[in-house]
């Protein structure tokens, strides 16, 4: 938001100042207010306070009762706050009225997220997709849009890729909305024949999924750091949403086994539809790979939250029955260990900092996508070229000897390409 000091000078990077408002139903909202104030610091946004109203149903005028959008009037004036954020989505007409009442920019935990996304979304397609989730959001609220959905004027809520005046016109927004998802179905067409591509190939894909900041990207450059591919690196730091785009790497182990693996958009709670709808397309990527891995951050008191959070983000898009392997990260972090979940061979427990527990997660991962392999020896004649090619592209063998007969190797093979080279075999163990 630009404003302007007594001399008439631009004031830029001013703090937001904001209060949290929930309405507490028939549960106990604690958890999700605790989430917002991280999302509003994520945002910009300094908290100095919070309102909680328990109601059996949110004022459909101004979300929560007449008296209290009176005492946070007060708050907002005795704290000088800039912002006001309510933890569900509002209607058109909660926000204009709200807006009217209290004289500050209101938002909701949408808009919040959103606006989290849009200064987050680096590559075309992220940008097209929170252009289309702001779109979609904002359609059925143009009557009653309040100054935070009108686009004008800067600041939280209305930045982002899709940066413009919105017109009213209904018509003009499906229109730009139609075209964005023909450039995103056109960024999908492309990565369905990466994927073909992949798949002809036989090599396994492993997705890391979890809440947001759980350590999804830093497993990623670990596990990149030990097949000796630095350069392939992702970034990564200590915030909400630090990526959206999803990252596609292979990895090496000593082994000689290669997987892909492929880091995703982290989740939240109450993650709007929108823009679960417009992200579909990158997610599906979850849906076609072999395991899961479903990062937990191990040092954060309330992580079964998280875990919950996450199952139902999965089973949303349709990924709720595929393997799935728990890994408990940041166990660096964990003064004490004994309070660490005791869930079995179901889970691993590792330090994506540290490196500590990576070879188990590794025995892990490769019990569960290499578990049809098995180590053959095969002598394959000189005037089969072409199986000693297919060998070399797409199984890489672990040892490969020219003698006198044809070429010997030692590889590991999934079960179909056993049968394969079953009149190849010299030996098996």
């Amino acid at each position: 938001m630009i404003r302007f000091n007594d001399k008439n000078e631009i004031i830029q990077e001013e703090a937001y100042r904001g209060i949290l408002v929930g309405v507490q139903l028939n549960k106990d909202i604690s958890y999700y207010m605790k989430e917002l104030w991280g999302l509003s610091e994520a945002a910009g946004i300094e908290v100095i306070g919070e309102m909680v109203q328990n109601l059996e149903k949110p004022n459909t005028v101004s979300y929560i009762g007449k008296g209290k959008v009176d005492e946070l009037l007060e708050m907002c004036e005795n704290m000088q706050a800039d912002v006001v954020v309510f933890n569900d989505e509002l209607s058109g007409i909660q926000f204009r009225n709200l807006e009217e009442q209290l004289g500050v920019r209101v938002i909701d935990r949408t808009v919040l997220i959103l606006d989290i996304f849009a200064s987050r979304a680096t590559s075309r397609e992220g940008k097209l997709q929170v252009e289309l989730a702001q779109l979609q959001y904002r359609l059925p609220r143009l009557t009653g849009f309040g100054k935070s959905l009108s686009r004008l004027g800067g600041g939280i809520g209305t930045r982002g890729p899709g940066e413009k005046k919105l017109e009213t016109d209904r018509r003009h927004i499906n229109k730009r909305m139609d075209d964005i998802k023909r450039e995103i179905q056109e960024v999908k067409n492309t990565r369905n024949t990466q994927r073909a591509k992949r798949e002809r190939t036989e090599i396994p894909v492993v997705a890391l999924v979890g809440y947001t900041n759980s350590g999804k990207s830093a497993l990623m450059n670990r596990l990149l750091s030990q097949s000796k591919k630095e350069d392939k690196t992702v970034f990564e730091k200590n915030m909400l949403f630090a990526t959206l785009d999803t990252s596609q790497r292979s990895i090496q182990l000593e082994s000689n086994q290669q997987f892909i693996l492929v880091d995703t958009v982290g989740f939240v709670s109450k993650l709007p539809h929108t823009l679960v709808n417009a992200f579909k397309a990158t997610l599906e990527e979850v849906n076609y790979a072999d395991l899961l891995l479903h990062i937990v951050d191990s040092s954060y008191e309330d992580n079964d939250f998280h875990v919950d959070v996450t199952n139902h983000v999965l089973k949303e898009i349709g990924a709720g029955n595929k393997e799935k392997l728990l890994v408990y990260n940041k166990i660096d972090l964990v003064e004490n260990r004994l309070q660490l979940p005791l869930v079995g061979e179901q889970a691993v427990y590792i330090s994506a900092k540290t490196g500590e527990g990576m070879d188990e997660l590794i025995q892990q991962i490769k019990g569960r996508i290499f578990s049809d392999r098995r180590l053959v020896k095969l002598q394959i004649p000189y005037d089969r070229g072409d199986l000693s090619s297919y060998l070399c592209e797409k199984v890489k063998p672990q040892k490969m000897e020219y003698k006198e007969d044809g070429t010997y190797f030692e590889a590991e093979l999934s079960l179909e390409d056993q049968n394969r080279f079953r009149d190849y075999q010299i030996e098996a163990e």
